[in-house]
């Protein structure tokens, strides 16, 4: 089969549209106007014909079926296809098919009818003569076969019928003999050579992927990838580019990480690089507090105002130290964002604090006192043999945080709005006056949850589009600011951070570390053509596996690890990952510990079998892995242990085991107490008055 002398990456991603459709939905791209073509050369442009077409039918249907822009993008890549496969036909099987198709509808049909057919269609489709011309390697009579060949199938299509207006036959069937010329060409093609893997008649090889998922436009497009891939080139790539575009807009997005089911090492590295513990990290048991909600309860509880680190009573420190815990997680204690306060308090909850996770910088809150408040409570826990935990957030910052102002290179972002119908016109949520901070409208009125935010500096003029910081599985979190991992001086500035927290703190938990593993970062960011999907709009920024690797070629764990063993040794990490990575974690990356969810959620579910799988497995692929575990009845993002776990002996059957099984055992806030409320990580104070159980 003879393809060398088509280059199909020359051919454009369009489709024709008929001149009813063009004035209905008032289309006016340059490119439509000269070919007669609506041309898509990116997924924004996809975009915007969606955009353009669901306002039109907005305004004139009371139940409007919109328009999906991963639609519209499928159809001009469909087209394409169709165009390519009949040109490849012509080099590789029959360079006469199409005049010789021309030829004999007109020998079937009535003198004139053929330039009938020709006339209608240009009346209905205009700009095809500018094509032509425009086009050297076109034949008008040629590129006329083809268009009807498209036509057709077009409206064969089920999967068309949400947008069958925009080139519907019936137009052509009543003005022309259009339908006897279809008739003439399908016979026609059934006489001359098969083509294709499948080597079937050419019009018939067109319909398979139709034929094989008439009602999903990804499916037919796969069916060409699988199908067709000699073929079709490299303009493979912009298939799968079409696959993903679909995928993001179709992507079920659930919340949280769900449930692990097990541990995955097939993706290992061969040499194991577990960082060594200090003589007192196997021995830490760990208890996490809800800093603002513990100041709250410890208030009540004592009869006096406690709002600092340095008010907590002595005796709560010794009730600590006698409990057995040596190790005390502080939640957000660092400043916090004023724009996630503020976007609380817009949306119906004036008493809300900003997210502990939504951040403005890592220095201590003055609402808790600050360092000098901090320093007095180390020292009084020190005394008591209890060191000091912290968050440290990675993947994000707040949307104001102080790099949101000073550094905004740091970010993933757009020049441009990625969807037309976004608007910014709400209340600038930035407290520094040279810029403006503004989130998506939509957003508030909770009919959309935009994946970009808009900065405007007010003294250049400048105005950026930030990604919010998102995990691919739930809603962006919008009061968050994305960081640009490709980028190496965000990576080296986060790195500094880390820096800064671990020479403050002997402990410390990364938020969400998961998503900063390589494979992640492109997987969310920069995805592979035909691996998008998980965030909107990240699809047209792709990478190949070769590219990404070039540009990030080590594990940013890795380098935070070694990093921290030489400039702040004696801190032990902890990281939060899900989504199978755990062991990868110690054993590769070099985490001290990492979260084992899968404890959890399988005692809960009474999965005992599957738990005692995981440690098997675990013990006999590297043992080592296994006391690296953090080992949790709840933790801050789930309910509440007793909510899980109930008050009675399956609460502490549990609970013996969490103590017992090598790792690293995690009490929550109210674990202790057998308190029911979940806290917030934007509570200032519990919502419920319990008392001790």
């Amino acid at each position: 089969m003879d393809n060398k002398k088509i280059t199909v990456s020359r051919f454009p991603i369009e489709f024709p549209i008929n001149r009813e459709s063009r004035d209905l939905y008032n289309l006016t791209s340059e490119a439509f106007r000269k070919t007669g073509h609506y041309q898509l050369k990116d997924f924004s442009e996809a975009r915007q014909l969606a955009s353009e077409i669901n306002n039109k039918r907005t305004q004139i249907a009371e139940e409007p079926l919109y328009a999906s822009s991963g639609d519209l993008y499928a159809i001009g890549l469909i087209y394409a296809v169709y165009h390519i496969i009949c040109a490849l036909y012509k080099t590789s099987a029959e360079p006469a098919a199409f005049t010789g198709a021309d030829r004999n509808i007109r020998e079937n049909t009535l003198p004139g009818d053929a330039d009938r057919i020709l006339s209608v269609w240009m009346e209905d489709y205009p700009g095809q003569k500018e094509k032509t011309d425009k086009d050297p390697d076109e034949n008008e009579t040629e590129l006329f076969i083809r268009e009807l060949i498209s036509l057709y199938l077009f409206n064969y299509n089920p999967a068309l019928r949400p947008y069958i207006e925009m080139f519907d036959e019936t137009g052509m069937k009543n003005r022309s003999e259009y339908t006897r010329a279809v008739d003439i060409l399908e016979n026609y093609f059934m006489t001359l050579p098969s083509f294709g893997p499948e080597k079937l008649p050419l019009i018939k090889l067109l319909k398979k992927p139709i034929d094989a998922s008439p009602n999903d436009l990804k499916g037919q497009l796969q069916y060409m990838i699988d199908n067709w891939g000699e073929l079709l080139g490299d303009f493979l790539l912009k298939i799968l580019g079409g696959i993903d575009l679909i995928s993001e807009e179709t992507k079920l997005r659930f919340s949280g990480p769900g449930e692990p089911e097990g541990i995955d090492f097939s993706f290992f590295d061969d040499k194991a690089r577990f960082s060594p513990d200090s003589d007192w990290m196997p021995k830490v048991v760990l208890l996490a507090k809800s800093t603002l909600v513990w100041l709250d309860q410890l208030s009540k509880k004592h009869g006096r105002l406690i709002e600092r680190l340095d008010q907590i009573p002595e005796e709560e420190l010794d009730i600590l130290a006698a409990r057995g815990f040596n190790s005390l997680w502080l939640i957000g204690i660092w400043e916090r964002s004023s724009a996630s306060r503020r976007i609380k308090q817009i949306c119906g909850n004036p008493e809300a604090e900003a997210s502990a996770y939504s951040l403005f910088d890592y220095e201590i809150s003055d609402k808790i006192g600050g360092w000098v408040s901090l320093r007095d409570l180390e020292e009084r826990c020190a005394r008591r043999g209890i060191r000091l935990a912290s968050d440290m957030v990675p993947n994000h910052t707040g949307i104001d945080s102080d790099w949101i102002r000073h550094n905004p290179q740091y970010f993933l972002q757009l020049p441009y709005q990625p969807y037309p119908q976004y608007s910014f016109s709400g209340e600038n949520l930035s407290r520094d006056s040279s810029v403006g901070i503004y989130l998506e409208d939509h957003y508030y009125s909770r009919s959309d949850a935009a994946v970009v935010f808009k900065r405007v500096d007010f003294n250049s003029g400048e105005t950026r589009y930030i990604y919010h910081g998102n995990d691919g599985t739930s809603m962006p979190w919008n009061d968050t600011a994305q960081i640009d991992f490709l980028n190496p001086a965000a990576r080296e500035a986060v790195i500094q951070k880390i820096l800064h927290v671990a020479k403050n703190f002997p402990i410390i938990r990364f938020d969400a570390a998961m998503t900063l593993a390589k494979k992640h970062i492109q997987r969310l960011w920069f995805p592979p053509p035909g691996q998008g999907g998980d965030i909107p709009t990240r699809s047209e920024h792709g990478l190949t596996d070769k590219q990404f690797n070039e540009i990030m070629p080590e594990e940013f764990w890795r380098e935070v690890v070694d990093r921290v063993a030489e400039e702040a040794p004696d801190t032990l990490l902890l990281a939060e990952a899900f989504w199978m990575m755990e062991g990868y974690f110690v054993r590769n990356l070099g985490m001290h510990r990492v979260y084992n969810s899968a404890f959890m959620n399988m005692t809960k579910t009474e999965k005992n079998q599957e738990l005692r799988d995981i440690i098997k497995t675990t013990l006999l692929y590297d043992p080592e892995i296994l006391k690296r575990f953090v080992n949790f009845m709840n933790n801050p993002d789930e309910d509440t242990a007793v909510a899980q776990f109930g008050k009675g002996d399956k609460y502490f059957g549990v609970c013996l085991l969490m103590a017992t099984l090598p790792g690293l055992p995690m009490f929550g806030h109210g674990q202790i107490e057998g308190y029911t409320e979940k806290y917030g990580m934007e509570y200032c104070k519990p919502l419920y008055d319990e008392q001790t159980d």
